[in-house]
């Protein structure tokens, strides 16, 4: 018999949590703690500990997400077409969400079981369990309905998704978001210039071209000290680029940057860009054992136009993750065909959500295709062996 606990605060984990996990730095306690201490005004963090004879064997991250129009559309459109949009996601998706994995990072960093100690099936009916468990739980303290559930990102090769007939059985849509960027990184690269030189004549020429008009951009790792004194231009670089997406389910506080240095220290890196000694650009990375995670960034958008700055980030990290030996960098979603220029390949994922009303949970996967709409986009091939 599996029992279950529930946790409120990372500080009250068990020791054997991160024992469990320390494959992933994204359920470890250094994380989640930054993660508490920062996290979207929207967003409150619970933890379950599953365990078998009194051995944790599973593990589940999940968040309780409060989601308002005024924060979701930040593009504003005064036109018919898009207040009825609105209003329509209003009545489907406005209020709280719970969100079985992170909601402000891309990939499957929301669960982990031993698979020698209970099956997929085990731990699927354990977990929805517990999603029950939380739905009560928040019912009763807050007197808050959960409004939709949200288990987040999985590849098509996750062992999990062994268990998608239960998922389906149980209400749950099967949903196709945007894929992954990876960049695996081969052995034989052990310097940038390795990269530089698979690199076919149009995409060589346009690395020197980005690398040209960046001459004048001074770049510089900033320490925690550099990241608080910073922290008020990082979060104005930052805002500047997510205030320009149509659709965002959260905005990060503007302590952020410095809680995740401090706590993560080393593992957490921030570069800024300079112009002279003006900050006006930066980008962020997580470095997760063997797979750098790239994270926010933010840049001045005179800059970026004129320095090709975003294009530059991405060439920086790829420097980083190569000189550094890792194994894969992973871009994360959107901007598809610009990162798939630097060599990153898209992997595809899935979700599963289900809206807690019957009715509504039958027409939620076609709201979320106008929120997730399909990008047409051409994957770019920049390496001579294609």
């Amino acid at each position: 018999m599996i029992e279950t606990k529930l946790f409120t605060s990372a500080i009250d984990l068990p020791r054997a949590w991160d024992a469990l996990v320390v494959h992933d730095i994204f359920l470890q306690t250094t994380y989640l703690k930054a993660l508490e201490e920062a996290a979207p005004k929207n967003i409150t963090l619970y933890y379950f500990g599953f365990y078998l004879e009194q051995e944790l064997v599973g593990i589940a991250v999940m968040q309780r997400v409060k989601l308002y129009l005024n924060d979701m559309f930040r593009n504003h459109d005064d036109s018919c077409f898009h207040e009825r949009f609105k209003n329509q996601v209003s009545k489907v998706l406005k209020g709280n969400i719970l969100v079985v994995g992170n909601l402000t990072h891309t990939g499957q960093h929301g669960i982990y079981f031993k698979s020698n100690a209970i099956t997929n099936e085990e731990f699927m009916s354990t977990l929805l369990k517990a999603v029950d468990v939380l739905k009560r739980k928040i019912k009763t303290v807050f007197n808050k309905n959960i409004r939709a559930v949200l288990l987040k990102d999985y590849f098509l090769t996750d062992t999990i998704l062994q268990t998608k007939n239960a998922l389906n059985t149980s209400g749950f849509h099967h949903i196709v978001v945007q894929p992954n960027m990876v960049l695996n990184l081969p052995e034989h690269w052990v310097h940038f210039e390795d990269y530089i030189s698979e690199l076919n004549k149009k995409y060589r020429d346009r690395y020197k071209s980005a690398r040209k008009k960046s001459e004048s951009i001074i770049t510089k790792e900033l320490d925690v000290t550099a990241v608080f004194n910073q922290s008020e231009t990082l979060y104005k670089l930052y805002k500047n680029v997510a205030s320009n997406a149509k659709i965002n389910s959260f905005i990060l506080p503007e302590n952020h940057f410095y809680a995740f240095k401090k706590q993560l220290g080393a593992n957490f890196k921030v570069f800024g860009y300079f112009n002279k000694n003006e900050l006006v650009g930066f980008y962020t990375l997580i470095l997760n054992n063997k797979y750098l995670e790239t994270y926010f960034l933010g840049y001045d958008s005179e800059y970026q136009y004129k320095h090709q700055l975003y294009l530059n980030m991405l060439y920086d990290m790829a420097q980083f993750g190569i000189n550094n030996q890792f194994k894969t960098i992973v871009y994360a979603r959107t901007a598809m065909e610009i990162k798939s220029s630097i060599g990153a390949k898209p992997k595809d994922m899935v979700m599963y959500l289900k809206h807690t009303n019957w009715f509504m949970n039958g027409i939620l996967k076609y709201i979320f295709r106008l929120m997730n709409p399909s990008k047409i986009w051409e994957e770019r091939h920049p390496f001579k062996s294609n």
